[in-house]
């Protein structure tokens, strides 16, 4: 059984370039899974939607643009620490999220104080290690 950080940031969904809701949106890390990290997006009249982050590609957006494929991150201004753009593709959907940078940092900074990035593997070997003992397993 891993450990767990939990937080809850604000964040606008940019409907179109006139219209924004600002939605809650989850994050969990768990040490179980130390590569990533669970953004559920509250989006309103809709059912609560999660995506999966990898918990480097967040480190890594906050200074510079980073992501291919589906989830992108960049720094709306790269001179300083402020606001961030995420921007998640399904098929040919887009949904980009505005968000502060200075929550989010600390967010990353729980999860590095639990595992230290870099670090993700060992702490899945303890992880296992952990599971089979108190399964009832014996030490070799």
């Amino acid at each position: 059984m891993g450990d767990t950080v939990r937080a809850q940031v604000m964040m606008s969904f940019l409907a179109s370039e006139e219209l924004a809701f600002l939605i809650p949106v989850d994050l969990v890390y768990e040490t179980e899974d130390p590569y990533a990290v669970r953004f559920t997006f509250c989006l309103p009249g809709d059912a609560p939607v999660s995506w999966v982050f990898g918990r480097e590609l967040l480190v890594d957006g906050i200074s510079h643009p980073s992501g291919e494929g589906d989830v992108h991150i960049a720094p709306v201004c790269a001179e300083r620490l402020a606001d961030l753009h995420i921007q998640l593709f399904a098929g040919s959907e887009r949904a980009v999220f505005r968000v502060s940078a200075p929550p989010l940092v600390a967010f990353l900074d729980r999860t590095d104080r639990l595992v230290p990035l870099g670090h993700e593997e060992a702490q899945q070997d303890i992880d296992a290690e952990l599971d089979r003992i108190l399964a009832g397993g014996r030490m070799p």
